[in-house]
């Protein structure tokens, strides 16, 4: 498969977007080429995972367990799963099978962190990437919190009662 096709699915993930054509043409040259079978297990659930995957062709799922009749969420073509395991190490949170033959790519740890030694800038741009995030993450629990507290304090002031476990007394 030629390199382009390769760095394709790159140009869309968030995490690589605004990174120089050749930088992320060496990181693709440092991925390793993977096929998985159908049925085959791309990452396993509670398992430390070393490496992210990016599902360049084929069709993947996401199962809740393994066993037979498990609900399965479909996992697109250009995703990439288990993405922090290439930068530290990780507990992979759920198991995705190959339905189909599935073409991927596989960014190990030890890859990515040579390509950061020799790049600083690459770990600029992830790290700025990963901390855009994790901002974004907390803005939204903020936003989850505000909303908790409202329904909260309408709740109390309907029912007559204090959100802070105090019951005002009624005025005679």
């Amino acid at each position: 498969m030629a390199i382009d096709a390769l760095v394709k699915p790159f140009l869309l993930l968030p995490l690589f977007q605004g990174l120089k054509p050749l930088q992320l043409t060496e990181i693709v040259r440092r991925a390793d080429r993977i096929i998985y079978r159908p049925g085959d297990i791309i990452i396993e659930e509670d398992q430390v995972g070393d490496a992210a995957i990016v599902i360049v062709s084929g069709e993947a799922v996401r199962v809740t367990g393994l066993e037979p009749g498990a609900a399965a969420e479909p996992v697109v073509e250009g995703s990439m799963i288990g993405e922090m395991a290439m930068l530290v190490e990780t507990i992979h949170s759920a198991t995705i099978l190959a339905r189909t033959n599935v073409k991927a790519l596989r960014l190990t740890r030890t890859e990515m962190h040579e390509a950061m030694t020799e790049d600083p800038l690459l770990a600029d741009h992830l790290t700025r990437k990963i901390t855009e995030r994790l901002h974004q993450v907390a803005q939204d629990l903020r936003s989850v919190d505000r909303a908790l507290s409202n329904i909260s304090a309408f709740e109390a002031a309907k029912h007559g009662t204090s959100t802070h476990g105090y019951t005002p007394a009624p005025l005679h």
